[in-house]
């Protein structure tokens, strides 16, 4: 039977001074470029020796060679050194805030009128912040949140999700938006028992924006036998069922100048105080290391959301 070695793990320390001596083929030329000292070198060179097993070097008075496993071992060895060098950039830019990749999950409702401000101030304040953005339901969202597929939700809240902490951004009223000649059009008196008997537009099942609608008019004293029509997959698409005449809906401030704006068969309602309001949030998992982060993040966004038609809410 034959018996085999086993090789002893070198450290880098040895593989350091292999790899200086490898490269400039003379012991006091690599004990300088690495600062050693050329008998610690040559030591370290000999222990690496003596733990892989094989001879590396070719020493003579006059130069040093490397041997046939010393050029093959060479190149290895320096892969490793190389590796090594990475991981400690990669640690090192861990720990600097603001760097690296950010998958931030958005909700369709939101992401549209949003993420420009959001962009815009990644863009100018934290240019080393590879910022993905996902836009997907709530549900979705969430999940992804707890598989560690995403980062960071921005969404409306309350959540009342386990494990999951919310950092408000801001509150929002909802404005009606009703077609040309509609008796509420463009009054800033709605009261919210208005809502008891419209023609309501919803969004399709599984967007949270329908079921705020639908909480807001169940407080206004709706009941489920009013009539709701759902036909819609977006906003924009909702917006232009009411301009066609087939209801009215209920959208978000934020959403108003970009559904509505260029549209003459759209008017805009606002409702007396108070107004059904929304809330929107960043969302993290409850403990995330990157949590300090993320909280300087949202205190930013609360500032640059100050220009938007909201009411900007504190950390606490």
């Amino acid at each position: 039977m034959v018996s085999v070695r086993r090789v002893k793990q070198p450290s880098l320390s040895q593989l350091r001074a292999f790899a200086a001596v490898a490269e400039h083929l003379h012991f006091r030329d690599a004990a300088a470029a690495i600062g050693m000292s050329q008998p610690a070198l040559s030591g370290a060179v000999s222990a690496l020796e003596e733990a892989l097993g094989v001879q590396l070097l070719e020493r003579t008075t006059r130069k040093v060679l490397l041997s046939p496993a010393g050029e093959r071992l060479a190149a290895r060895a320096r892969a490793v050194l190389d590796a090594v060098a990475e991981l400690t950039e990669e640690a090192e830019a861990a720990q600097a805030p603001f760097t690296g990749v950010l998958r931030l999950g958005v909700i369709p409702t939101v992401a549209p009128y949003l993420l420009p401000t959001v962009l815009s101030l990644v863009h100018e304040r934290y240019p080393e912040l590879d910022l993905q953005v996902h836009e997907e339901q709530t549900s979705s969202l969430l999940e992804g949140l707890a598989a560690g597929r995403l980062d960071l939700l921005l969404l409306a809240v309350p959540l009342g999700v386990p494990g999951v902490t919310e950092l408000p951004l801001f509150d929002e009223d909802f404005v009606l938006v009703t077609p040309q000649g509609h008796p509420l059009a463009g009054r800033d008196d709605i009261p919210r028992e208005a809502l008891k008997e419209l023609n309501l537009l919803l969004l399709d099942e599984g967007h949270c924006l329908r079921d705020q609608a639908l909480d807001i008019c169940r407080e206004a004293g709706r009941t489920d036998g009013a009539p709701v029509t759902t036909t819609a997959a977006g906003l924009s698409t909702l917006v232009q069922l009411v301009a066609g005449g087939l209801g009215v809906t209920l959208l978000p401030r934020t959403a108003v100048q970009v559904e509505t704006a260029y549209n003459a068969a759209l008017f805009t309602g606002r409702f007396t105080d108070p107004a059904p309001t929304r809330q929107v949030a960043l969302a993290m998992r409850t403990g995330a290391a990157r949590q300090a982060e993320f909280e300087e993040l949202a205190e930013a966004l609360r500032g640059a959301m100050g220009r938007l038609p909201v009411r900007v809410v504190g950390a606490g």
